[in-house]
């Protein structure tokens, strides 16, 4: 059991081929644990689990400084080149019933790029997969990267697209 003066965050991350989740993962947790590069098709071929160290002076809880531990679990994509729905849906089961236990708070990130319009029935396959995986507590999380951004033509600061706002708005019905 963790010491009352950490915090633990569990974040399993998802989301189609090419979209950053390995990155994402690695940036969260300041590594490169995880292989990420550009390839047509899908990179990532198993779970894997990532651990930052202990972030001390980030919080303080009941008056005492607080240390943050976080773990991120790289998924396959979603759907996958060369693997079916139901091998990944199978795959993120496990590796949450083995890396994430009760210990925690626990997030779902789902990765999208920045620079491809979204369409409703494609960002539902990761949807589903997200309400199919019932682990207890899991939080749904929704982030748009800006790894592609570039390509959209916008700056930094730059108003998300209309359909990257409809699909926000829509999610934000579901849970």
């Amino acid at each position: 059991m963790a010491d009352s003066n950490e915090m633990t965050i569990n974040l399993v991350v998802l989301g189609k081929t090419q979209t950053g989740k390995s990155a994402a993962g690695n940036s969260l947790l300041g590594s490169s644990d995880f292989e990420s590069h550009l390839c047509p098709s899908s990179v990532t071929t198993c779970c894997s689990l990532g651990r930052s160290g202990r972030i001390l002076g980030l919080m303080r809880r009941n008056g005492c400084e607080s240390a943050l531990r976080v773990r991120v679990v790289d998924t396959p994509s979603y759907p996958h080149s060369t693997l079916s729905k139901e091998q990944v849906r199978d795959m993120v089961r496990a590796a949450l019933a083995q890396h994430f236990g009760e210990e925690g708070l626990h997030l779902a990130l789902l990765v999208l790029r920045a620079d491809l319009p979204l369409c409703p029935d494609e960002s539902n396959d990761t949807v589903q997969l997200i309400q199919g995986i019932n682990h207890h507590s899991l939080i749904f999380q929704l982030q748009l990267t800006a790894d592609y951004r570039e390509n959209t033509g916008k700056n930094k600061g730059a108003k998300a697209s209309n359909t990257s706002e409809n699909c926000l708005g829509e999610e934000e019905k579901n849970y």
